[in-house]
């Protein structure tokens, strides 16, 4: 094939087909550079120390992990994931992309959370609500005392949650960025059992969409059933941390802790469980 031919062949491609779902997930949903300062602040203001080792769980393509260990040489972080595929995709953009020194402290491994050994870390942080996957009390009993097993003896452990009435609503959401729209679709759910099924689809301005992109079956879980269950799990306090508001009423993206939250069509708040 001539390189005219190959030109031609990229050309005739839709920017789904050229699109990186990872890459694209990434820009829409993460900001690994807040949350890390999230953590790092909240665990100094807990505990009086800063924080070196993180456990990232659920930890897909290991960003989260990656931007830990650029604070420093004494940094390390250890990011688990059951999907294989996502834990290679990491480690070719994301780890790889670090400098040599900085890989050596970042350790993935391919493992269920329920099961998988690692050394007690200072943080350990379930994000992007992926322990909805746990459905039943028992089994997010079962994950949060591993999640506390997991951790130093002062460690703290963070998840993130969503709510409000429009989380019990089958809907879609558009979100425009550069490139590309992100549609967060709301496909089923259940008000007897809190089931929820999500999808991510991805449009481009050629008119070309990446649809169900991701796809999750969860239970949605309230604020205070998360809190119940962490301390049924042996955690000593759970609380959540609230999203402050802007001028506009607008979340400025500062969390701090607080009993009684604004009742918001739509929320995220994260709950921090100190062991």
């Amino acid at each position: 094939m001539s390189s005219n031919e190959a030109t031609a062949g990229a050309a005739q491609k839709t920017m789904a087909e050229q699109a990186d779902i990872h890459e694209l997930y990434e820009e829409s949903v993460q900001n690994v550079e807040h949350e890390t300062e999230f953590l790092q602040t909240t665990f100094k203001a807990l505990r009086g120390r800063t924080a070196y080792l993180l456990r990232e769980d659920f930890c897909g393509t290991a960003s989260a992990s990656c931007q830990w260990v650029r604070q420093g040489d004494e940094y390390q972080a250890i990011g688990v994931d059951i999907d294989s595929s996502v834990l290679d995709w990491g480690r070719k953009h994301r780890l790889g992309a670090l400098p040599v020194a900085d890989q050596t402290r970042v350790s993935l491994i391919e493992s269920d959370v329920l099961t998988v050994e690692t050394p007690p870390a200072d943080v350990l942080v379930a994000f992007n609500f992926s322990y909805f996957i746990f459905d039943t009390r028992e089994k997010l009993r079962r994950y949060f005392e591993r999640a506390r097993q997991g951790l130093k003896d002062d460690g703290v452990f963070f998840v993130d949650l969503f709510g409000g009435p429009e989380a019990q609503e089958e809907m879609r959401e558009k979100t425009k960025h550069k490139g590309f729209t992100y549609v967060w679709h709301q496909a089923r759910f259940n008000p007897v059992s809190h089931f929820i099924r999500c999808h991510i689809h991805f449009k481009f301005p050629d008119g070309s969409k990446i649809k169900k992109a991701f796809t999750y079956e969860w239970r949605l879980w309230s604020a205070p059933e998360i809190r119940e269950v962490l301390l049924e799990a042996g955690f000593s306090k759970a609380t959540v941390y609230w999203e402050g508001e802007d001028e506009d009423g607008e979340g400025n993206g500062v969390f701090t802790p607080e009993e009684n939250g604004e009742a918001d069509l739509a929320w995220i708040a994260f709950i921090v469980a100190e062991k």
